[in-house]
């Protein structure tokens, strides 16, 4: 079977079911595990390089007001490629390339070709997407293995978390400019972890949130994992957070319990390192409780002494 995916997450799933070798083509953001960097790039978007997080708010709403696309389907390689199966999605058309494109771009091709089309919205829907591909390619019992072992560490967390008592409030930010609330699987994640989140709720969209809110929130922990963003280029933003008024009274601040984590890598990306993510956040909340696992990276705490655009220190 030749397979094409459209997005990291499904690309994650494709290589965890052990089907790297079946994978022909996928998109330009997907880069996990790195043995699919010298694949072909099926597509392509219109968001510049180094755009700062306020110019790519502005370009995406700007682009769904418009009714475009923040992405393109190569579909003259996409028909070189003849795939078997193409894996996208239909959750966000700011995360990949937009289901009435890849309908589109099929009118072009000959033959049948599968299209498995992934919406999950929580943690147990990012399970069953991994079910679905598993069905599609063809490998259901591989699938189901890899459920197992993925539901194991997930059943490891929660006994944990059950001997947990003070639960921190929790504030994760999945943008800094402007301020957005993560939705969808990451109030779950903050719960199984052993916090109570605040201004998000689970399954749902993450959405923008006033700054003044936040203060008025007052979070005991502050965790930023800022969509499509690794650590390094998060903390190019921070000072934004910094220098907004109420900052230094917050009481993740006061503490010292603000972190920075590759939202690239983990929390924005529905995939089978969600878990990963789970487990991180967990000893971010309760280091005493829940050990990271190695090979994980601890979440990144910001010093109180980083000063405001001050970029070249990290």
């Amino acid at each position: 079977m030749r397979i094409i995916s459209l997005l990291p997450s499904a690309t994650e799933i494709i290589c965890a079911l052990g089907l790297r070798d079946q994978l022909v083509g996928v998109s330009h953001e997907c880069d996990y595990p790195p043995s699919v960097s010298d694949l072909p790039k099926v597509t392509r978007t219109i968001i510049p390089g180094d755009a700062s997080s306020c110019e790519i708010d502005a370009l995406v709403r700007d682009q769904m007001q418009q009714q475009r696309s923040l992405y393109s389907l190569d579909v003259p390689l996409v028909r070189s490629l003849a795939p078997d199966l193409i894996v996208t999605q239909t959750l966000c058309d700011v995360c990949a390339v937009s289901e009435r494109e890849v309908n589109q771009a099929l009118c072009a091709l000959s033959g049948d070709r599968r299209v498995v089309h992934l919406e999950p919205a929580c943690l147990s829907d990012v399970l069953d997407s991994i079910r679905q591909v598993a069905i599609a390619a063809g490998c259901d019992g591989r699938g189901e293995d890899y459920l197992n072992r993925l539901n194991q560490r997930l059943q490891k967390v929660k006994e944990r978390s059950q001997t947990i008592r003070h639960r921190p409030s929790v504030m994760l930010l999945e943008w800094i400019d402007p301020p957005f609330s993560a939705g969808h699987w990451n109030p779950e994640l903050v719960k199984r972890a052993g916090g109570t989140g605040i201004l998000g709720g689970a399954g749902g969209r993450s959405v923008r949130v006033n700054w003044d809110r936040v203060v008025s929130a007052n979070p005991d922990v502050m965790l930023i994992a800022c969509c499509g963003f690794d650590v390094q280029r998060t903390l190019r933003d921070v000072w934004q957070l910094q220098s907004s008024p109420g900052w230094s009274s917050l009481r993740c601040v006061q503490s010292g319990r603000v972190f920075v984590v590759d939202g690239s890598a983990y929390f924005n990306r529905p995939g089978p390192r969600l878990v990963d993510s789970l487990e991180i956040l967990a000893h971010t909340l309760h280091p005493q409780v829940h050990p990271l696992p190695d090979g994980l990276p601890a979440a990144f705490r910001i010093p109180d002494s980083v000063p405001p655009k001050v970029e070249s220190e990290f």
